[in-house]
Formats: structure tokens, C-alpha cells, sequence
């Protein structure tokens, strides 16, 4: 039986998706309409919100891993790598780190960066509504 820990999972997933999947396809297929884009939200938000999904994704990982449920791990790698990258680019944009870990390279493809991590974090949530219960 899903529960509401699982249907919000899932709601977060589709939205975290549909915010780097509707950019990507206006941008390179021209599919919808131009606030698609997004270009009224910051970049600077995205890592931030980048790590606080991530974040999220690697508490579902941890019920998936005590469900002895195998993508558990594989999400909690992903999560991790995610936090990871998302941290170090919010602590740059802040000026806390510097150097290589504020990770500039990033900032010449960041938004296509960020929608791609959008997309496969939310895959990785809606799959985890389901791999929750198993």
C-alpha cells in the first residue's frame, strides 16, 4: 500500500523532472510555449535547490536500502554525488570555497548542467515511491 511518504516522492519527482525536462525541450525542440525556459527563476537558485533534493533523495535512498530494495544503493551513490555537487557550487556562489571547489567549470554549461541533474533526479524520486514499498 503507498503511502503519503511514497505519492510525495512521486509529486516532488514529476516536479523536479518537469523542471529540467520542459526547459530542455522549448531550448533544443521547441516544444510549448517560451516560459518553458524558466529564465524568471535565478541560476544561482538551482544549487542550491539541486542539494536540497538531493538531500531528500538520499533520506528515500535509506528507506529503499533498509527494504533491501538494490537501486537503494545505486540512488544513495547518486544522492551523495549530487549533495556533493550541489554544496560545492552553493559554498562557491557564496564565496566560501574557491579554486577547482567552487567548480567553475560549471558555470559555462550550468543551466543545461542543472536541468540534466533536474531530469535524473526526478527519475531517481518517482522510482523511489515505488522501490519504497517493495
Amino acid at each position: 500500500m503507498m503511502e503519503a511518504k511514497d505519492w510525495l516522492s512521486f509529486f516532488i519527482g514529476a516536479l523536479v523532472g518537469a523542471m529540467g525536462a520542459l526547459p530542455l525541450l522549448h531550448k533544443y525542440m521547441k516544444v510549448g510555449p517560451a516560459f518553458f525556459e524558466l529564465s524568471f527563476l535565478p541560476a544561482t537558485i538551482f544549487a542550491y535547490v539541486i542539494a536540497a533534493i538531493g538531500f531528500y533523495l538520499i533520506i528515500n535512498s535509506f528507506i529503499e536500502i533498509t527494504n533491501s530494495n538494490p537501486i537503494g544503493w545505486f540512488s544513495f551513490l547518486l544522492a551523495g554525488i549530487i549533495i556533493v555537487t550541489g554544496a560545492l557550487k552553493a559554498l562557491g556562489q557564496l564565496g566560501v570555497v574557491g579554486g577547482a571547489f567552487a567548480l567553475p567549470f560549471l558555470d559555462a554549461i550550468s543551466p543545461i548542467f542543472y536541468q540534466a541533474v533536474f531530469v535524473i533526479e526526478g527519475l531517481f524520486l518517482m522510482v523511489a515511491a515505488f522501490a519504497m514499498e517493495m
